[in-house]
This record gives C-alpha cells, structure tokens and sequence, in this order.
C-alpha cells in the first residue's frame, strides 16, 4: 500500500482566483483528496508558503535551441538567417551530446516550475542522413534526459522530408529526413511509452511534408489516438509559397488532408486568414502560441483572442527558449494583444493560468493533469508571494500577481508524481543545473 503524504499550502489555484489553506491528499502519483479552508497545516504535512498551481506544460520546445541563447542577439536578420545558425548548432548534435544539453534545458525547465514537456523533435538521424544503430537514438536521448530533470515528457516525433513543397532536403536537413511518411511512421512506431513519457507525432510544416504525405502523418497519430502538432503559418513567406503550389493556405491545405481535429495542434497560427481562423475553431484545432520566440524572431502577433472565440483551445510554449518562462509566455500574450487592439483585460489571469496549465497538459495527451483536483497526476508548482517582484500584493489577487508580476525565479517547489523535484528553488537530483548547461553548451562549440 503506498504511504500518504500530506501538503498543506497556503494559497492555491483551484481553478478560480486564490483559495487559501488548502490541503492536498497524495497517494503514489494521484492526487486522492482536496480540502479548502484549512487554516493552519495538519500535523506532519509538508507546509508549501505562497502560491501553487498545477505544473506548468511548456506544449512547445525545440530544446537544443536553448544553445542559441545571445548567440542570435547580436545584428540584425531575419527568421531565415536566424534559421542558418540554428542549422549550425543542430549539425553538431549526437546523441550523447544531445542528452547532455537536453538533460539540463528539462532541468531549467523544472526550476521554472515546468512539469511537462511538448518535445517537437526531428533531429533524427547522423549528420549525413545515415540512421543511428537505434534508429531512435536522438528520441531516446530525450526521453532519458526528461527522465534525469523529473518532469515528463511528449516527444512530438516530427516528420520533416522536404526542403519546401516537395524540393529534396539540403544538405543540412537531410539528418532531419527519413525519406518517405512511411518510413517515418516505421522508425517512430519503435518507441514505446512508459511512465512519465508519451508519444505524439508532428508535421514539421506544409513545406517540409509534401502534401501527398500529409494523410499518413496525421493516420498515424489518429490510429494511436495521439497527440499530432504542426508549425503553422508562423511566416508570410509560407503562406505566399503554399498558395503558389497549391492554391490554397496552409490551414486550408491541412483541413483537405484530414490533419485538423481535436487532437491536432497548430504552433503559432500567426498569419491566418478569417477562413483560416474558422476552420481551426471549427475542428477544435488547438493553438499553441510562442509568444517569446514570435517576438525574438520578429513573426508577429497571432489572432488568439479570435481563435479562442472560434472553439480553438489555447496552449502556451517556449519554443527557441529565448527565455524558459511560462509565466512570461502566459502574461505575453496578454500584453501583445493590448499592443495590438490597445485596449486590456482579453484574458482574466485565470484563464492565462489554463492556457499555461490544463489546456497545455491536455495539448500533450495528459488529460490527467494540469488541475489541483481528486484522481488528477500530483504535479504542482509554487510561486513566493514575498520576493521583490511579487510582494505587497492582496494575496486573493495571487493568481493576478503570478501572471503579472512572478518570474520563473520565483518558484520555489515543484511536485512532479508525487515527488518533490524542486525545493527551495533548487533541484532535487541535478546538483548543479547552470553548470551542466554550461558545459554542454560549450561542447557544442568546440
């Protein structure tokens, strides 16, 4: 039988607004029991001061960009020249190495109060093109690598065959390719599931999986009932090269292959016509949006607040990792929609809170999390609500004050199935993240 533990925590999100004193029962990974209005902690209950929530889901990461950090400040460019160092950095990657880097941008990842992770992962193959004995070696790596920093993982298995619409990879893409949607789904079928790991599939974009292709990517993942996400209109460039070989826009050329469903993600949904905006909610589509990444790189402000209004839910991630926040991610895409319409208040800081919780979780095929409720996975995450940034604040507005105001700094634990994985805002198993991460990041260079 396994041993209950007890937390008592000072303030949480149940949801709605700040409740203070709530207990939460803990059996093995499940949260069994929540009770409200307790006002001092039970004896032998694990005491947590300031705010928690349920564990952030970060449902969009490429994590060897995290190697791009201030390296990509420096000039000017585009997404496209952004895109050549990107390449650079991905070319040096091996499995090893990889699990290295991986290993501390989760454990980051952790610290930022962050209790799962949407890997968008096509880095499948040696530099050349040839497969790794295991032919999911880079995927593996990964999921290892989650595993060490505590948190789970959706490895987002992307299919990646086309330089653009059907022009053969280039040579810095060819270790992305496994030449046909069939031989994707071959390798890719190798991996299997286990505790804290989930698969999921990914069309990289409209021009890197020829349309033809399109319908085995998306069979797979409906076979498997599994989560499919897909880079979606993120640049006006692709929209205008999907309309000059096919006609049509890259939502359009989606829904005519069957990829959109309830179960399908569209990462970034930036540059959307309102037919585009129609058929996404229409189909319940979801939407991730980046909105770190959308403004480092310059790809504008997507239309959430329509997509949400038309049925799309709204998921929140890092992506390039210019900063690992979902707080920040949560309050950006507030705060870009004020700059665009200038008027506030789209979203309550509840709501920012399901994007980055709930809906995020959900985006990434664990239903079963993302909420402080009976028979829900006991992953949890607090934020002080006494640090420089987040101090003097009534806390019945703590949910406003963590959106608002809190940074990643400011977590100070996170429960990830039951166990703690950061206390005290340390981590509990990597001794020294920033070290780690150092060190890969610098081998990568040499």
């Amino acid at each position: 039988m396994s041993l209950t533990t007890t937390y008592w925590l000072e303030h949480a999100w149940l949801g709605e607004g700040a409740e203070p004193g709530v207990v939460l029962e803990v059996e093995a990974d499940r949260i069994t029991a929540v009770r409200k209005g307790v006002g001092t902690p039970p004896p032998g209950a694990v005491v947590l001061r300031g705010f928690t929530i349920p564990g952030l889901a970060n449902a969009h990461s490429h994590a060897f960009h995290r190697a791009l950090r201030g390296t990509v400040q420096v000039g000017s460019g585009t997404f496209w020249t952004w895109r050549d160092v990107m390449y650079r950095v991905a070319s040096r990657l091996t499995p090893e190495s990889y699990h290295a880097l991986a290993r501390a941008v989760y454990a980051e990842m952790a610290l930022a109060g962050i209790t799962s992770v949407g890997e968008f992962h096509y880095v499948h193959h040696a530099p050349d093109g040839t497969p790794y004995a295991d032919p999911n070696a880079m995927g593996e790596a990964l999921i290892a690598a989650a595993a060490d920093a505590g948190i789970r993982i959706t490895l987002l298995d992307t299919a990646y065959l086309s330089s653009g619409f059907g022009a053969a990879p280039e040579p810095h893409q060819v270790r992305f390719s496994d030449g046909s949607a069939d031989a994707w789904a071959e390798r890719v079928s190798g991996l299997k599931e286990r505790p804290g790991v989930r698969l999921g599939a990914a069309i990289h974009s409209v021009r890197a999986v020829p349309a033809s292709q399109l319908a085995a990517v998306a069979d797979w993942a409906r076979e498997r009932e599994a989560p499919l996400h897909v880079h979606l209109s993120e640049q006006t460039a692709e929209n205008e090269a999907c309309l000059a070989a096919h006609g049509c826009t890259p939502t359009q050329l989606l829904a005519e292959h069957g990829v959109l469903g309830a179960r399908t993600t569209g990462v970034h949904n930036t540059h959307l016509t309102d037919e585009d905006v129609r058929l996404l909610g229409s189909s319940a589509t979801g939407t991730c949006m980046c909105p770190t990444t959308e403004r480092d790189l310059a790809d504008g402000i997507g239309p959430a607040v329509a997509l949400q209004r038309a049925g799309s839910p709204l998921s929140l991630g890092s992506d390039s990792h210019a900063v690992i926040d979902l707080l920040e991610e949560a309050r950006a895409m507030e705060l870009n929609e004020r700059l665009r319409s200038r008027t506030r208040g789209h979203w309550t800081a509840s709501a920012l809170l399901r994007a980055a919780t709930e809906d995020g979780h959900a985006a990434l095929g664990w239903q079963d999390a993302g909420r402080l409720e009976a028979g829900a996975l006991a992953d949890f995450t607090t934020v002080t609500l006494d640090s420089i940034r987040t101090v003097g604040a009534d806390p019945r507005l703590a949910a406003e004050t963590a959106v608002f105001a809190a940074t990643a700094a400011d977590v100070t634990d996170v429960v990830v199935a039951g166990r703690p994985i950061v206390r005290a805002g340390a981590h509990a198993t990597i001794e020294n993240p920033a070290a780690a991460l150092s060190e890969a990041i610098t081998s990568l260079r040499t």
